[in-house]
């Protein structure tokens, strides 16, 4: 891909009139994909099954990989995903261009013993803080569990419950300062859900996990199972131009890559191996088997470069010439709180996607990465903006800096700038995630 020299840029969002039919349609396909998505082990699921009907055949990581020139393919690791497409053409130093996302959204997680009983015969679940959410947005909401459990067999069942929970907030005349004082939420004490009435005895949260796998309750073995919003992502607001959603952060750049891979998995003339990757537990620092940090990315590059016949100085060459995009979503500027965002760099909502820069690595982007990026843009017809935080704002970090630590791969940090990141429900703009997808699409065609 060739570097430009001025990059593209984007001041006002697009108006709602010239929404073009495919951005809302992108929106749209994304709000199915969050609903079949209430966990990151469903949304690993979900990138298999939509591959899988693209034709990518599944691999499974015990078994031997007839991964040639041609093949399509996809491979599952617990919440973690990638796919990928090896160009007919592919050699022992042919160079990868990646992708990546995370599957995982800040929330809760069912404890052990989750069952509990609080006082006025209320039924309640134990559960435990994920990552950062915005604690005061997950009240008065009707919330499913979802997620995975294990037989004693080492069966794994998905499992989801539909509308079951609600953690409620405690009324104002009992609270007469709350407005005033702020609202204060103890992480043990106020953020338990209520989920039934009645004899303590009949209470058995895992029973419903249970009834849902079709098993016994008795043959549970393990679980890792979450709480999640369950309205429906919806398109509002004048001239239908915003999208609100939960767990935007982070399935709307997980959907923006595949829809991207997908889109070209048909296309001839590609030079190096195409893929997408996402990651689980970015939300608590990577630092998982599955995670961004730990060795699955790395061993799916080896064991490709290994099929194509590469020496291990093959291998260097081609992580030389690959290039890795960690898509994240990033701030819109809030406003009401304008002063939060540095003063010359405030990226809009409908204004493209965001290259995300900062001088101390918490995201990997360089000069030649933000080449890359721009040009892939331009090349895409695509408007992008940059963000930096405010020096007195730091800003978080991605699965960026910590795969580029691990492979030497050079890494640009992108995304689409949305209000109400970490909240159980957040807000973008109807065009963003297409824009972000067909630049995306541009990468992995360079």
């Amino acid at each position: 891909m060739t570097a430009q020299t001025s990059p593209a840029r984007s001041v006002d969002p697009v108006q709602p009139s010239v929404i073009p039919d495919a951005a809302r349609e992108h929106a749209a396909d994304l709000g199915t994909f969050v609903a079949a998505s209430p966990s990151s082990y469903h949304a690993a699921a979900e990138v298999a099954r939509r591959a899988q009907a693209a034709g990518f055949t599944l691999l499974a990581e015990d078994a031997a990989w007839g991964v040639t020139p041609g093949g399509r393919y996809v491979v599952v690791r617990d919440g973690s995903v990638i796919a990928f497409t090896v160009p007919e053409t592919a050699g022992p130093t042919t160079p990868f261009t990646i992708v990546g996302a995370h599957t995982d959204s800040t929330g809760f997680k069912l404890k052990p013993k989750p069952t509990t009983h609080g006082a006025g015969g209320w039924w309640q679940v134990g559960v435990e803080v994920y990552g950062g959410p915005l604690l005061n947005s997950w009240l008065d909401r009707e919330l499913e569990l979802a997620g995975r459990i294990v037989t004693h067999d080492g069966t794994e069942h998905l499992v989801r419950t539909g509308p079951m929970l609600r953690i409620p907030q405690l009324a104002i005349h009992l609270d007469r300062g709350v407005n005033d004082n702020g609202l204060a939420l103890d992480k043990q004490r106020h953020t338990q859900p209520v989920w039934g009435l009645g004899d303590a005895q009949s209470a058995d949260v895992l029973a419903a996990l249970a009834a849902d796998a079709g098993v016994d309750p008795a043959d549970i073995g393990g679980y890792d199972v979450v709480l999640a919003e369950t309205q429906p992502a919806r398109a509002f607001g004048a001239g239908q131009a915003l999208f609100a959603s939960a767990r935007l952060d982070n399935l709307l750049s997980t959907h923006a890559g595949l829809t991207a891979l997908l889109g070209r998995a048909s296309s001839e003339g590609s030079t190096g191996v195409e893929m997408f990757a996402a990651f689980d537990h970015e939300e608590i620092g990577s630092a998982s088997r599955s995670g961004a940090a730990g060795p699955f990315l790395e061993e799916v590059l080896v064991r490709i470069s290994t099929a194509l016949g590469a020496t291990a100085e093959e291998r260097s060459r081609a992580f030389a010439a690959s290039l890795h995009v960690s898509s994240d979503v990033g701030h819109a500027v809030h406003p009401n709180y304008a002063e939060r965002h540095d003063p010359a760099n405030h990226p809009v909502a409908g204004g493209g996607p965001i290259l995300k820069i900062n001088a101390n690595q918490r995201y990997a982007t360089d000069a030649h990465g933000a080449a890359a990026w721009n040009a892939a843009c331009r090349d895409a017809g695509v408007p992008t903006q940059e963000f930096v935080s405010s020096n007195v704002v730091p800003c978080g970090s991605t699965i960026g800096p910590i795969s580029a630590t691990r492979l030497g791969i050079r890494t640009v940090d992108v995304g689409v700038p949305i209000l109400s990141m970490h909240s159980a429900r957040e807000l973008t703009a109807v065009v963003d995630p297409w824009y972000l997808s067909r630049a995306m699409s541009a990468v992995l065609g360079g």
